[in-house]
């Protein structure tokens, strides 16, 4: 289906730059010569699937000699459409990787919130004043859908007006306030990862389910209420259900839908579908990125079933990189991924680190895209993009350019699904481990906080604690204030093009690019954007220096 006249003007008011807005105008050109015989639509489908824990190296495409699981749904995205090589997340964590995703604002600028229990019974993470994806795409006319992995935290009802846990939860009444209060139409959810209760889906705010039960599943083993009828293994099935239930109805509409499906694998529980078990080379770890792989082949087939695949722009990704403490065993065991390694297979590519850590191994993900008759099959990008720049991509593309305090962290690449001479336009981007923030400049890479930015049981080596210790000793003292902490015994500064393996620390080398680096991404934290605009204040001041030791003053 042509996009026609009314999605060409939409296209040519927000595009930016000199080049992209030439091709505008030659795309209006054509529009206008053909009219006559391309229908009007407001644009394409968008189907968005995000993946759990899912590492670069889990894909074939991507983690080519690192990875022995076989992918052919994802590697079939990258040979249909564009691979992104560089594409990161902006927390290597789940919550605020998907709040950023969401919002198109750094997670970093958001007060922390929880108005609930431990797990999936976590309050509302932002407002639902704040423009999301969802009402994004509402605002320009498509009818939006989310299934899946919510994680965004919701407000349930309780039973005496108590925050909201195992034992307050009415189960029986609905939601106070969820994802269908965030701009989706239509939602079929989980709460949380499949590893944390309720165990119980919740579709369009109420309670699937007798929720009566109390389960827990392997890996930490977290006891909690749950569906009589829950089962771990059974998911990603119902998932893929649900989505070809949304799809299967869009296409009776006349509008264009956006679904946004996240998936539960490979995060732990380790809980393939039966069909999968013993399936991969390396045991029950590559069942499940498999069964994941598939979920990816049965949307695309759902579209195709109903005539929409040639009108739908698909994008993979995942929320950041794997947990090392996933692997052959159903326990969550630290550093158990290595095991794999015996058999050719590194869930975090050639890269270094895990989740929650600021290393790559932990913030860049597999990304591809698809779009019949825009996006040129076979491509590969190494453009720096990121999760965050969702929202601006999707403005663009439906011509519903945010306002100017929404989105104020999201950079659009659609130029780089569209046009193989595009150069992108994202030049920097913070993100976080859970113990230090990340800063790229091009090829260049600030670690703010010596180790691996991550600490306690699951953190990548060395943990910070240890890394803080070795950083004092080599100081000299103790610092006098955080000033002090800017010098290269405190910090890391990578050049990737050369040193993809964040092995060689060149911050006692290049003094004055480590100064500049530093000043540059204090100016993000204050301006409250990263795109061009007003500047605008953060809900919490972010600090430079993310989580210091006590032992450190």
């Amino acid at each position: 289906m042509g996009y026609g006249l009314a999605f060409a003007l939409k296209k040519v008011s927000v595009w930016k730059h000199s080049a992209h807005m030439f091709r505008s105008v030659l795309f209006l050109s054509v529009a206008l010569l053909t009219l006559a015989s391309a229908p009007l639509s407001a644009g394409p489908n968008v189907v968005f699937i995000l993946a759990d824990d899912l590492g670069y190296g889990d894909i074939e495409s991507f983690g080519s000699e690192f990875c022995n699981i076989d992918t052919p749904h994802f590697d079939q995205l990258c040979a249909d459409g564009i691979k992104f090589t560089d594409a990161h997340v902006t927390d290597s964590v789940c919550i605020p990787s998907r709040v950023s995703i969401m919002t198109g604002r750094y997670a970093l600028r958001f007060n922390s919130q929880n108005s609930g229990g431990p797990w999936a019974f976590l309050g509302p993470q932002f407002s639902p004043d704040r423009l999301t994806l969802g009402d994004l795409m509402k605002r320009a006319g498509y009818a939006t859908g989310y299934v899946g992995k919510w994680h965004l935290g919701t407000e349930m009802t309780t039973r005496n007006g108590e925050v909201q846990n195992a034992e307050t939860v009415d189960f029986t009444r609905p939601l106070k306030l969820g994802p269908n209060d965030y701009g989706f139409d239509e939602t079929f959810i989980l709460p949380g990862s499949l590893d944390m209760p309720p165990y119980a889906f919740i579709k369009n705010g109420m309670w699937k389910g007798s929720v009566t039960a109390e389960k827990g599943w392997s890996a930490f083993n977290r006891l909690g209420p749950a569906a009589e009828d829950f089962v771990d293994h059974e998911v990603l099935g119902e998932f893929c259900r649900e989505a070809d239930r949304f799809i299967s109805e869009q296409a009776k509409e006349d509008e264009p839908f956006f679904l946004f499906v996240g998936l539960t694998a490979p995060h732990t529980p380790t809980s393939p579908e039966p069909e999968f078990l013993g399936k991969s080379r390396i045991g029950i770890y590559g069942d499940f990125v498999m069964n994941a792989d598939a979920c990816i082949g049965r949307i695309r087939e759902s579209l195709r079933s109903h005539g929409l695949d040639d009108d739908t722009l698909i994008m993979v990704t995942s929320d950041h990189g794997p947990g090392h403490y996933s692997g052959r065993k159903h326990e969550a065991t630290a550093f158990q991924a290595e095991e794999m390694h015996e058999d050719g297979h590194h869930a975090n590519g050639p890269w270094r680190g895990y989740k929650f850590s600021a290393l790559e191994g932990g913030q860049r993900v597999p990304f591809a895209a698809v779009w019949p008759g825009v996006i040129a099959p076979g491509r590969v990008s190494d453009a720096l993009i990121s999760t965050v720049d969702l929202m601006a991509t999707l403005a663009e593309l439906t011509g519903e350019a945010p306002a100017d305090n929404e989105g104020p962290d999201s950079i659009s690449f659609l130029g780089l699904l569209e046009d193989p001479e595009f150069e992108g336009v994202r030049e920097s981007l913070v993100a976080r481990g859970s113990r230090a923030h990340s800063y790229r400049e091009g090829e260049w890479k600030l670690i703010v906080g010596p180790g691996s930015g991550s600490n306690g049981l699951f953190a990548s080596r060395p943990d910070s604690n240890t890394a803080w210790k070795n950083a004092l000793e080599s100081y000299g003292g103790k610092p006098g204030g955080l000033e002090d902490l800017k010098v290269a015994e405190f910090v890391q500064l990578y050049h990737l093009a050369v040193d993809p393996e964040e092995s060689n620390d060149l911050s006692s080398r290049e003094p004055e690019r480590l100064k500049a680096m530093m000043e540059a991404l204090e100016k993000v934290f204050e301006a409250g954007r990263s795109r061009p605009g007003t500047a605008l204040p953060n809900d919490a001041e972010p600090e430079l220096f993310r989580a210091v030791p006590k032992f450190v003053w």
